[in-house]
């Protein structure tokens, strides 16, 4: 995998840069994901949400779940029980306060952790979803490996992610959008112009398609499938344990 440029010039390590990056971002993540993917994001946890509920689980699990997006969309799974799961205690705080607008504090519960080291017990969820959080993961395998452990036996597993389209002329204009005009909208309506050329720089590097199918197996991750969305611009994979 190639080197993703650190996030800021720090000695941090790359959790410690991810977490301080979407702290600073937390308030202005909501908005800026709807201008930047225009929209189209919410129709792609809708597809993530639907596949989830196929498997009709009870518990489920939303590891990188920010401010709580796909949490949210998953209660209408009926699932008796979601726990979101997320390093940055800023974005959390975001997600609680949708939570509790929305009268669903009973079942869901946000929880302040590493992806890489949860403090749950294995075999403990029927479902687990991450919506554009396994590129920050610092070790890939380590967190999904992880992930493999606390999923139960048959359970499923749901990727959305950000990928790279591979045809023409969509391949292109994905590459100028986000050098030029997704760096150009961070900058202007976010505090952290780094944080956003951060997230461009690591979806350009990050594995997609086969690549991440083959890791997944790797991991011991069976029934693998990938569907690209909207031109290839993010991919949801599904697996299941």
């Amino acid at each position: 995998m190639s080197k993703i440029k650190p996030y800021k010039d720090s000695d941090l390590g790359k959790k410690e840069q991810v977490t301080k990056m979407f702290d600073t971002i937390s308030e202005d993540y909501d908005g800026l994901n709807r201008v930047i993917s225009f929209g189209i994001d919410v129709s792609w946890r809708k597809k993530v949400v639907a596949m989830v509920s196929e498997a009709k689980p009870k518990t489920i699990l939303d590891i990188a779940t920010g401010t709580g997006d796909l949490a949210i969309n998953l209660a209408k799974t009926n699932a008796e029980k979601i726990v979101g799961l997320d390093i940055s205690s800023g974005m959390l705080d975001i997600g609680k306060t949708k939570i509790k607008k929305r009268g669903l504090e009973n079942t869901i519960e946000m929880v302040l952790g590493d992806s890489e080291n949860m403090p749950f017990e294995d075999n403990s969820f029927d479902a687990i979803t991450v919506a554009f959080g396994v590129r920050n993961f610092e070790t890939l395998e380590k967190g999904l490996k992880e992930i493999h452990r606390v999923l139960k036996p048959q359970g499923t597993f749901v990727i959305l992610e950000t990928s790279m389209p591979t045809k023409t002329p969509y391949k292109q204009g994905y590459n100028f959008y986000t050098k030029n005009i997704l760096p150009l909208i961070g900058k202007i309506f976010s505090k952290d112009r780094s944080a956003y050329k951060y997230l461009c720089e690591s979806a350009s590097v990050f594995p997609f398609g086969e690549a991440l199918n083959n890791i997944l197996r790797e991991t011991g991750f069976i029934n693998v499938k990938d569907f690209p969305q909207t031109f290839g611009v993010a991919t949801i994979y599904k697996s299941s344990k």
